[in-house]
């Protein structure tokens, strides 16, 4: 498993630990740098951006965790 897939699998449990019901869709790959991620829940969805730096480091940077964490709850509270 490379870094990106690493850190694409811990956000998925990420979500998934905020909220169960939200559906996060990753792309496989990042466009310039970015992954643009969409959160579902129900009939409701939110477009996200974290950068690419940031999935990598997901899973080993707890200041990066904190951050992204953030940006889920507040994405997770607009649903």
């Amino acid at each position: 498993m490379d870094e990106i897939e690493a850190g694409i699998k811990k956000f998925q449990e990420l979500v998934k630990g905020l909220d169960a019901a939200v559906h996060a869709v990753v792309p496989v790959k990042p466009t310039n740098s970015m992954f643009l991620i969409s959160l579902t829940k129900g009939p409701n969805r939110k477009f996200i951006t974290i950068p690419e730096d940031d999935i990598i480091d997901l899973p080993t940077e707890a200041g990066i965790l904190a951050k992204v964490t953030k940006v889920v709850k507040d994405a997770i509270a607009t649903l």
